[in-house]
């Protein structure tokens, strides 16, 4: 091989490295992506908004009423926002990644209008989305398995 052969072998190989190092995901973003809930009735997506992370309602089997209309967020505690449309609500707020886990996050059940405390984990494709009020300890854990 020639030196030039030999320098450009090794700038390809260099490069090849660092985009490979670049390629692998960040522990937080480990939860970035399109996730079915635990009764297959919804799908959300969460992404990053800032330093911290969110999630909207993508698509519902119940997102439309008898009449092919979207349901709006009628139980909603602010009147100003019952007229949304259930369909796009972004329903989770606030998640910060720390220690294997994204906590102090809220996520809102439309079906109730109430809000909730969350804190979150991941185990391979499952989602485990731990719901409370006051204390982790006397709240509910719901599954949720990705879609990508």
């Amino acid at each position: 091989m020639v030196n030039g052969q030999k320098i450009l072998l090794t700038v390809i190989t260099l490069l090849l490295a660092c985009c490979s190092a670049n390629a692998q995901i960040n522990p937080e973003d480990k939860i970035k992506g399109i996730w079915l809930t635990e009764k297959k009735d919804g799908k959300v997506e969460i992404y990053k908004t800032g330093r911290t992370w969110s999630g909207k309602l993508i698509w519902g089997n119940t997102a439309l009423d008898e009449n092919g209309k979207p349901k709006r967020d009628a139980l909603n505690p602010d009147p100003k926002l019952r007229s949304k449309p259930i369909l796009g609500l972004v329903i989770i707020t606030g998640m910060e990644y720390k220690d294997g886990k994204w906590q102090n996050g809220k996520i809102y059940d439309s079906t109730s209008g109430k809000i909730y405390s969350i804190t979150v984990t991941i185990k391979g494709n499952s989602l485990a989305l731990r719901g409370y009020i006051g204390i982790p300890l006397l709240g509910k854990t719901t599954v949720w398995t990705r879609v990508n």
